[in-house]
């Protein structure tokens, strides 16, 4: 393909190194796509509390979906620009069935601004440093409307919970997971990284075929179907591997980076300053 209109990826396992940065080649290569007059959208399950270091590392360039597809984030003014939430009637009903019929699981939700977790709710690294976090009943917990809805299993393996949760509450949420721990995420039913980079890509009028996407997680998956060319980083998830045609180099081998230089060989890059540290999950 030629340079596409639009470049679409995952951050966390993707275009971030495993310590959590944007290393100078990822950013430059960032760099090309937007001098090119291409559009770059960071399409994440990070919450947009977890977007701020990524954008000063990319000069707030381009847009980010986060909450796997929840919300619109725009970098260059780090504000939300468009929501698809769970309503609290659904979580009551998704929650009471999960803890019906697996009893283990404690949850956590991410709002469009903070978030709040059940006691018993082991938070990850990140989390345990936050102070925005709350700790609350299950009751308030599912009291207002969320992005994303947290399920955690203190040792199941991860895709065998993502089809038990699929099978329990797959007609009210849609459910996946993007970590090597037994965490699933759920946003509203329908909404995925696909349907939101649809969306936006609709609004520029950009079809699939124009489009270049990049992930490692089943949470990718739905984009990387969408998209006219889909990669993925060597590091993925094997069922991320199976799913696509093009495979480039590990996330610490700046392969996106690499495809990105290829595509947009033409385009002259600017000089950019040392690496950002950024929040990985």
């Amino acid at each position: 393909m030629g340079s596409p209109r639009l470049v679409a990826t995952d951050l966390d396992g993707t275009a971030l190194r495993s310590d959590g940065t944007v290393s100078p080649r990822t950013a430059a290569a960032f760099a090309r796509v937007e001098n090119a007059g291409a559009t770059l959208v960071f399409v994440t399950g990070r919450p947009p509390r977890w977007m701020h270091t990524v954008a000063g590392a990319v000069h707030h360039r381009g847009l980010a979906i986060c909450a796997n597809g929840a919300l619109v984030y725009d970098l260059h003014t780090e504000q939300i620009v468009k929501s698809r939430l769970i309503q609290p009637d659904v979580l009551e009903e998704v929650v009471r069935r999960l803890r019906d019929k697996v009893p283990e699981l404690s949850f956590s939700v991410e709002y469009e601004g903070g978030f709040a977790h059940e006691s018993d709710f082991r938070l990850g690294g990140w989390d345990r440093k936050a102070v925005a976090g709350l700790r609350v009943g299950t009751a308030t917990l599912t009291s207002r409307p969320c992005a994303k809805l947290l399920a955690l299993h203190p040792r199941m393996d991860p895709d065998i919970l993502q089809a038990a949760v699929c099978g329990v509450v797959g007609d009210l949420v849609t459910p996946t997971h993007s970590s090597g721990r037994a965490l699933i995420e759920m946003s509203a039913h329908g909404v995925t990284k696909a349907s939101a980079l649809a969306e936006l890509a609709q609004a520029q009028q950009i079809t699939p075929e124009s489009v270049v996407a990049f992930g490692d997680m089943p949470n990718d998956l739905p984009m990387l179907r969408w998209a006219g060319t889909a990669y993925a980083v060597a590091n993925a998830h094997p069922e991320v591997l199976a799913a696509v045609h093009h495979v480039t180099a590990a996330n610490d081998e700046d392969g996106v980076a690499r495809v990105l230089e290829e595509l947009f060989q033409d385009t002259p890059q600017e000089p950019l300053g040392e690496p950002s540290a950024s929040r990985g999950t």
